[in-house]
């Protein structure tokens, strides 16, 4: 007979509700978090790859334009962690819901800005109404999927993040060379709306979300409690330095290919987001990765790769900065992915906090890269953009070299106990 632990694991497997692939409900949760993964991103982002056009509408530089970019995730990074608050009192559903709607409602304004001002002022608001999404998509999978599938179900949430993004820039790219940047993100918008529809008529209702109260006191015990934990402040370092590479080098670039040598046209510019396909595949493979190489091992694959990308981007080689994007692209959602994961697994209560509070990291990080990528082109071309990215990478491995040393330390401990008793 099996021993009474095996009977108890079974039953508990057995008893447990949460979706797993190939469950009723496994396939509509994981497309309906891509569509909203898609829409986010693609409004988020929607006026980077046109970065050079509104330069040109506005006379402005390059790091004044890239405000319209920076606005949008910095407003995203201060809201996100009261907005996850909400969603514990009133569903993850629900927030998800009313951050797209609000988010898309402005996107149809975005193009009728008058000025740069005007421009930016309402990027920052879509990105304070975006804020709602990311933590609560994450504990909404935390609480519907079952562990062992968490890893991938992320993976596809986040796979959807760089299809969105990818999208929305070449979108607007095209649209922009034949109607000029304000149709290109009018376009973004409607595209966006398609997508909240069908996020809205896929997602399933919640299953194991159990309301909360509103309780000020109650939330910052809940992010003093997580910043407390050194893995997970490891983990929200580790997203906001991936993202600020990513940030730096994608508001950058497009500054870069319009200029001598490469001299391209608005709609190759777009074109050239292509590239995140490759963040598809290497986010969705993040658990086949942390299962073979362990998440630090995953982590240092992930920047090696990313350093060989910005290493290579240098070159005024159309080809070598295409392959340089795919690099730095694959690297970046990889690395993503597995940190992103790890804070969900992490974390055992107030998922959506601790959430939050790597959501704030990393779209800080964007913002941070977005605006010093502009900067350090201004002032020292494509070269000074990549040192930017290169100190962030640093920052990676000394961040994830510190937790492995960390860890070393701790599993020392017990055996120096028994040994001394």
């Amino acid at each position: 007979m099996p021993p009474a632990s095996t009977k108890a694991a079974a039953t508990h497997a057995s008893a447990d509700t949460r979706l797993s692939p190939g469950a009723p409900g496994y396939r509509r949760t994981s497309l309906a978090l891509f569509a909203a993964g898609l829409a986010a991103f693609a409004l988020l982002y929607s006026t980077q790859a046109l970065l050079p056009a509104i330069s040109a509408e506005f006379g402005a530089t390059a790091s004044a334009a890239s405000w319209t970019v920076s606005a949008a995730t910095g407003a995203l990074a201060l809201c996100v962690l009261p907005l996850s608050a909400l969603s514990e009192r009133f569903g993850r559903r629900a927030m998800m819901t009313a951050s797209l709607s609000v988010a898309v409602g402005v996107s149809l304004l975005v193009p009728f800005a008058p000025d740069l001002d005007s421009l930016i002022v309402l990027r920052a608001i879509q990105g304070a109404a975006l804020a709602g999404l990311p933590a609560s998509a994450m504990a909404y999978l935390a609480e519907e999927v079952r562990p062992k599938a968490l890893i991938a179900a992320i993976g596809l949430f986040v796979a959807g993040n760089s299809i969105g993004g990818m999208s929305g820039r070449i979108v607007t790219g095209w649209v922009a060379q034949m109607w000029g940047w304000r149709a290109g993100l009018a376009a973004v918008g409607l595209t966006s709306l398609l997508c909240v529809i069908a996020f809205r008529a896929l997602l399933p209702k919640a299953r194991h979300f159990t309301p909360g109260t509103l309780d000020p006191k109650a939330l910052v015990s809940s992010v003093r409690t997580h910043l407390s934990d050194p893995l997970l402040v490891r983990l929200y370092v580790i997203g906001a330095l991936f993202m600020t590479v990513f940030g730096a080098v994608y508001t950058a670039i497009g500054y870069r290919l319009v200029e001598a040598p490469f001299s391209l046209p608005q709609g190759v510019i777009g074109s050239i987001f292509l590239v995140y396909l490759v963040g598809t595949v290497s986010s969705a493979a993040a658990g086949r990765l942390v299962g073979r190489l362990g998440r630090r091992g995953a982590l240092y694959l992930a920047v090696s790769t990313t350093t060989a990308g910005l290493l290579l981007s240098l070159a005024d080689s159309l080809a070598s900065v295409l392959a340089g994007l795919v690099l730095i692209t694959a690297g970046f959602f990889a690395g993503h992915a597995v940190a992103s994961s790890s804070v969900s697994r992490t974390a055992k209560t107030g998922r959506a906090q601790a959430s939050a509070l790597y959501q704030s990291a990393y779209y800080l990080g964007s913002s941070i890269g977005g605006t010093l990528g502009a900067i350090a082109f201004h002032a020292g071309g494509w070269a000074g953009t990549v040192l930017i990215g290169l100190v962030a990478v640093l920052g990676v491995v000394s961040v994830t070299l510190y937790g492995t040393h960390s860890a070393r330390v701790a599993a020392r401990r017990p055996r120096l106990s028994a040994a001394c008793n």
